[in-house]
């Protein structure tokens, strides 16, 4: 246990509790926005005529607040807090941002496309755990399809994926993530741990995502490390891109027609969607607004106050030390 750790058995419950039920809150609310019923299987061909779209996602009001976790009431402080806000707080902000509204790492795809283009044949997504994180945040991918799974930290992590559904979150799989053997196994105390910057895989665990008819939506959470999140969505065509760091996204090879664009951020619950029309050959640019949501979004959202009611003293903040990202509220 961490030296200075005062919090009680009662209160380290209620935190384990505040955080199923924010999950739970958003994958009910997830399961709602992007569930469908059965469609008919995609149909690859070649597209002769295909145009292309291009397009920016801007994200309008203001970027909520981040999540907050004490990092003495759960495990490796000393290693996961190099990344943390130097008053013993691992910040996890799901919505990433620009300085003019450029809203990053969300993902777009288009709707009601039965043939087109194939699938690019590339290799099983890929989601690392990587200083204490899960990389990227946001993926695609095909449903019945795997997803490898790598740990390139020195700590032991664990994979908690679920699917969303109206009656709350089912379990997909649920399994171990070992370190690399070369990693040091035990560290003699916080500097060690906190100076260690290594990254080397450990071996990969290839799982695979069978969502339940309907769901289109899966969650992966750390059993250790509940700051730990990446969310997927499963498309149903090749016709999807993630924005880049200016919000941008292009899509090519469209058939012409009518469809609807949708984006998907794991913490939006409402619809944002755009009907787009696309000509022969034609090239089409849009903008797309996305509302910012308001209000609390979950349970242990960051405060404006002190976390008083755990206790975290002095004594115990100092042996935190962000030394590789000192992370603002």
């Amino acid at each position: 246990m961490t030296r200075g750790m005062t919090m009680t058995c009662e209160e380290q419950q209620k935190q384990v509790h505040a955080s199923r039920w924010v999950f739970g809150l958003a994958t009910a609310a997830l399961g709602a926005f992007l569930a469908s019923g059965s469609a008919s299987a995609y149909e690859e061909v070649t597209v002769s005529d295909g145009g292309t779209l291009t397009g920016v996602v801007k994200l309008e009001g203001a970027v909520p607040k981040p999540k907050g976790y004490n990092l003495t009431t759960l495990p490796d402080p000393f290693y996961c807090g190099r990344i943390s806000d130097g008053e013993g707080w691992r910040i996890l902000q799901p919505f990433n941002v620009g300085p003019k509204g450029e809203f990053r790492e969300v993902v777009v795809y288009l709707e009601g496309i039965e043939k087109g283009k194939p699938f690019a044949e590339k290799e099983v997504p890929q989601i690392e755990a990587k200083d204490c994180l899960f990389l990227p945040f946001t993926t695609v991918v095909r449903d019945d399809q795997s997803v490898t799974v790598v740990n390139m930290d020195p700590v032991m992590h664990d994979i908690q994926a679920y699917e969303t559904s109206n009656l709350g979150a089912r379990v997909l799989f649920n399994v171990p993530l070992p370190m690399n053997p070369q990693h040091p196994r035990n560290f003699k105390d916080r500097t060690e741990a906190g100076m260690y910057h290594k990254h080397m895989a450990g071996p990969p665990m290839k799982e695979l995502v069978k969502l339940s008819k309907g769901r289109r939506i899966f969650v992966m959470q750390c059993g250790f490390h509940a700051y730990m999140e990446s969310w997927g969505v499963a498309i149903t065509n090749p016709y999807f891109a993630k924005t880049d760091e200016q919000g941008r996204f292009t899509m090519t090879d469209v058939p012409p027609g009518t469809y609807k664009l949708v984006v998907w951020h794991p913490y939006i619950r409402t619809t944002t969607e755009q009907t787009v029309t696309i000509g022969p050959k034609g090239a089409l640019e849009t903008t797309i607004g996305v509302p910012a949501p308001i209000g609390r979004l979950y349970a242990n959202e960051v405060l404006d106050h002190a976390y008083t009611r755990y206790n975290v003293t002095e004594e115990t903040k100092k042996e935190i030390d962000p030394l590789l990202q000192k992370q603002e509220h």
